[in-house]
């Protein structure tokens, strides 16, 4: 068992805090640090400080995900359940709720 403190791995802890952990968890986090020092380290030797702002597509790249074939079909096949039962209702009580969960108004504002 390795002692370890945990103010060191959480900045939200005002006084040292310690605990013992299994020696491959504190081989673990020392491994960590190590890695996140290196990657400091060699982020500003290069100089490799980029900007999200270029609009050059970057952002639009990272915050992108593509969906698998398997969600693109489970979301179709949501979708059209959500729309067959939607289209069950009666009409007055279809229309509150494209309303409300669609179109974002308020139940207060939705008069039909």
């Amino acid at each position: 068992m390795t002692r370890i403190n945990l103010r060191e791995y959480y900045p939200f802890y005002t006084s040292d805090c310690f605990i013992d952990v299994p020696d491959e968890v504190a081989a673990l986090l020392l491994a960590h640090t190590r890695y996140e020092a290196a990657y400091q380290r060699r982020t500003y030797r290069h100089r490799a400080h980029f900007s999200l702002d270029r609009d050059d597509g970057i952002e639009n790249d990272i915050l992108f995900v593509s969906l698998s074939p398997c969600e693109i079909y489970e979301r179709k096949v949501t979708n059209k359940q959500l729309h067959t039962a939607i289209a069950s209702l009666p009409d007055k009580q279809a229309k509150r709720i494209y309303a409300h969960y669609f179109l974002g108004m308020s139940k207060a504002a939705i008069t039909i």
